[in-house]
This record gives structure tokens, C-alpha cells and sequence, in this order.
């Protein structure tokens, strides 16, 4: 009994120092835990917590979207060929004798159906100087679809098919778009299609230096996002969690060509209004200010004495612009646009970009420490507020040079039964496309062409591609395609 007994103390003993052991070590655990006394630590299952971070359900906004983006096909020539006049390669390979067309070259991309009667949008560089377009719709229908009207300056297009009763998306608003919000990213990467990818807006109003438009005229303003996006995702949607369409992809930030975190999308509040533009108007209809603008920043207000530094820089404004029309003066910083802030070119150029000539918005300026605000009446680049139709447009403009008929001398020295030579060249789609300056153009899209009165002709309402056919007084044929 007495060994049990002294068994039995010694057991209740080393229980007792395990206790107190215990309480020791759980004292400088929660301690360690909770190093600030003055708030308290809970358990992610005890009552009083704030429980687990719970993320976004996609699968409503990527159901309701995937039947609205569709996969596009285009066939387009080469975009300039110069070949032998003595030696035509096509013919050795037997091209059944047909000069200037080659075998054509594939691309494909994404597109957004934005009504039930088949307007679609996409980007300018998926269907730019494309021969034939295709669409292949979420359910596998294939229609061939024709090129309303392009914008080269915003990088959007819109093209049609014969179809009703479409699955569509609705339009957001892309000013309304957080830093931070989750998107998903809808289109046919690698010709995989209805891939949906999730990230969230990383930023706003990116300027990325990639459409440079001759005149000036480009807009770049995009929403910066780490949803994945890869080739074959151009012209697809961008959705908020609500389905909405907040953006067309369009770019990658990448060396290799391939998705490397970053990519970049054309808010939607730009996409609505081009897309609007074409599909009443045939073309853009562009609202100017009619100033120079620069970005504010710390050395060009300690140059110019400016305090506060927020807004843009007016640098300069244009004479019979509609912001000299309105009162703004050089040296004026424009604050925001319809109580929008701006901070950046970009920004500005986003906002004024959503408007036509003839809109009338309100600007809030700081001139001189002093808040003021001006009504200014937004102008087309001719100075006046008329709306342009494509029938409108001076097609020798458009094209960037100026003909006259082929010296008789030279016509008899190449056998040339018609042709319009190219006298003088400058910014246009003639130059982008590869023209020199005597280039003698002889067809246009199979059909022969004596005057510059024809070539406009011809080129009059023209959407798509188009394939012009010539020589150089150097006895080189050549040809050239280029999108309208």
C-alpha cells in the first residue's frame, strides 16, 4: 500500500509541474501573438471574428459573357511586294497568271457582339487591310462578316454579320473603374476558344506609345490589368464581376510577344463612343479642344511658379479653337472635365475623346491661384461643329499624295494601256503602306485606273482592304495592301 501510495503522489506531483508548465509557455505564445496589449487576437472560428476573406464569384460574369465573344478569321494580303517586270515569281510557281495576288495570310483575334443584330467590335489591327473576315460564335456558327468602319487613332473597328437574336453584352462605365477591382478578361487565345482569365485593374489612363498616329490624333488611355492575355485575345472583353463590359483587350506589355503580367484594355466609355460613330456615321467623329497640352510636374511648376501641382498644362491654344472661343488662355491648367479630374494627358484625351463636335462641355481650370470654369463648345478639325460622313472624307487626303496622268514618254517606254502616277507623298495610308514617291498605280482591286478623279472613285466609300497595282519608271512592278 505504501508503494502505491507514493506512486500515486509522485504521478499527482508531475501533473501538477505539467500544468504549470502549460500555463508558462501558453502565456508567451499568446503574448508573442498579440504584442500589442490593447487589441484583441481571435481564433478565425471564435465568435468575433472577422472570418475568412472571401473572393468574388466569377462564374456568373463568365457565363453571361463567353456566348457574347466571338472568335475572328481574317485573310489579308501582303502588305507591299516588289517584284521583277521581266520575272514574275508567281508564275514560275504556276498562279494561274494572276499578277499582284498572292496566297493570302491568316490572323485570327477576338470580337464583342454589342447588339443582337450582329454589330460587333474588335480592334483596328485584327481586321485592318483584311480581304475577307470571319466569325465563328460561341455555339460554332460561322458567318462572313463585313468591315463597317475602322479607327485607326483608338485601335477599333466594327464589323458585321447577318444574324438576329444575338447574345450581347451590356456596356459599363469605364470611369467608374477602381484600382484594385477585379476583372476578367474574356477571348480566343492561341485560337483556344472562350478562355476566361481573372485579375484585377492595376491602373488607369496608360499611355504605351503604340499606335502613333502621323497626325497626332491617337488615343491612349488604357486600363492596365494582370488578367492574362496572349495572342488571339485582341478584341476580346474585358468584364467587371457584374458582366459588364468595362473595356476591349488589346496589347500586352512583353518581350517575348507573350503574356509576362501585364496587359492593357480600351475603356469602354471610348469603345461606345467610336463604336456609335461608325456604325451611324460611317466614321469618327472627332470633338477637338483646340490646345497644346503638357503633363504638370515638378520641374514645370517650379518653372512656372505653380504651387499646387495638379491638372494638365495648357501650353498653347489653337486660333479659332473652341478653347480660345471659350476664354482659356495659354498657361491655364485644366482641372477636370465635366467634374471628371484629370491628372495626366491621357486622361484629358480619354475624356474629351467620349465626344463629338458640337457637344458642349464643362472645364474647370486654375488660372493665376484662381479656380474658374468655362463652357467650351468642342470643334471637328476644320474649325467648325458639322458632322462628317465617310462621303465626306477627301480621299486623296486620306491616301497622303497627289497624282497626275503618266508622260506620255513614259507610258509609251513601259506599254502602259492605263495608270495614274503618284507625283508627291506624304503622311497617309499610301506612305504607311510602302508607296514611293513616281510610283505609277494601274489597278485598283482588279479594275484599271487612269485619273485621280477615278482613283477617288473607286476608293469612294470603300471599307476593308484594298489592293492597288502598279510600276515604278524603273521598269519594277510592285503592289500594295492597305485597309479603308
Amino acid at each position: 500500500m505504501k508503494k502505491i501510495a507514493g506512486s500515486l503522489l509522485i504521478a499527482i506531483a508531475g501533473g501538477i509541474i505539467a500544468l504549470g508548465a502549460y500555463s508558462l509557455i501558453s502565456k508567451k505564445e499568446v503574448r508573442y501573438v498579440n504584442s500589442n496589449p490593447g487589441t484583441p487576437a481571435y481564433l478565425a472560428s471564435m465568435p468575433g471574428s472577422s472570418g475568412a476573406m472571401v473572393l468574388p464569384d466569377f462564374t456568373s460574369a463568365a457565363s453571361s459573357t463567353v456566348h457574347a465573344v466571338v472568335h475572328i478569321k481574317t485573310e489579308y494580303q501582303r502588305k507591299s511586294s516588289v517584284y521583277d517586270y521581266f520575272f514574275d515569281f508567281r508564275d514560275f510557281f504556276g498562279n494561274g497568271g494572276q499578277q499582284g495576288a498572292p496566297a493570302p495570310i491568316e490572323a485570327s483575334g477576338s470580337g464583342v457582339i454589342i447588339s443582337p443584330d450582329g454589330y460587333i467590335v474588335t480592334n483596328n489591327h485584327v481586321v485592318a487591310e483584311s480581304d475577307k473576315v470571319s466569325v465563328t460564335l460561341n455555339d460554332k456558327r460561322t458567318y462572313t462578316a463585313s468591315i463597317v468602319g475602322t479607327d485607326p487613332s483608338t485601335d477599333l473597328a466594327v464589323i458585321k454579320i447577318d444574324a438576329k437574336d444575338l447574345p450581347y453584352l451590356l456596356y459599363g462605365n469605364s470611369d467608374n473603374l477602381l484600382i484594385g477591382e477585379w476583372v476578367l478578361a474574356v477571348g480566343n487565345p492561341f485560337n483556344l476558344t472562350s478562355t476566361v482569365t481573372a485579375g484585377i485593374v492595376s491602373a488607369k489612363a496608360r499611355n504605351i506609345n503604340i499606335l502613333g498616329s502621323p497626325d497626332g490624333s491617337s488615343i491612349e488611355s488604357f486600363i492596365q490589368t494582370d488578367a492574362a492575355v496572349n495572342r488571339g485575345n485582341s478584341g476580346g472583353a474585358l468584364v467587371n464581376t457584374n458582366g459588364e463590359l468595362v473595356g476591349i483587350n488589346a496589347a500586352i506589355a512583353s518581350g517575348t510577344g507573350y503574356y509576362s503580367g501585364y496587359s492593357f484594355a480600351i475603356p469602354v466609355n471610348i469603345v461606345r463612343k467610336v463604336a456609335g460613330d461608325l456604325i451611324e456615321f460611317g466614321t469618327i467623329q472627332r470633338g477637338y479642344l483646340g490646345v497644346s497640352i503638357r503633363e504638370l510636374d515638378s520641374q514645370l511648376a517650379e518653372q512656372e511658379g505653380i504651387a499646387d501641382i495638379r491638372g494638365v498644362y495648357v501650353a498653347d491654344v489653337t486660333e479659332s479653337g473652341a478653347a480660345k472661343d471659350a476664354g482659356i488662355r495659354s498657361g491655364d491648367i485644366i482641372l477636370n472635365i465635366e467634374g471628371v479630374a484629370v491628372n495626366s494627358t491621357s486622361e484629358l484625351l480619354e475624356l474629351i475623346g467620349q465626344h463629338r463636335p458640337g457637344d458642349k462641355i464643362n472645364m474647370a481650370v486654375k488660372r493665376g491661384g484662381k479656380d474658374m470654369n468655362f463652357d467650351v463648345t468642342l470643334k471637328n478639325r476644320d474649325g467648325n461643329v458639322r458632322i462628317v460622313t465617310r462621303e465626306d472624307i477627301d480621299i486623296q487626303s486620306v491616301l497622303g499624295a497627289n497624282f497626275a496622268p503618266v508622260p506620255e514618254k513614259l507610258r509609251l517606254e513601259l506599254d502602259l494601256e492605263s495608270g495614274v502616277q503618284v507625283t508627291s507623298i506624304g503622311d497617309g495610308k499610301l506612305k504607311n503602306a510602302g508607296v514611293r514617291q513616281g510610283f505609277i498605280i494601274t489597278r485598283v482591286d482588279g479594275k484599271n485606273v487612269q485619273t485621280g478623279d477615278e482613283l477617288s472613285s473607286l476608293l469612294a466609300g470603300k471599307k476593308g482592304g484594298v489592293l492597288i497595282e502598279g510600276i515604278y519608271p524603273n521598269r519594277t512592278r510592285a503592289y500594295y495592301g492597305f485597309g479603308m
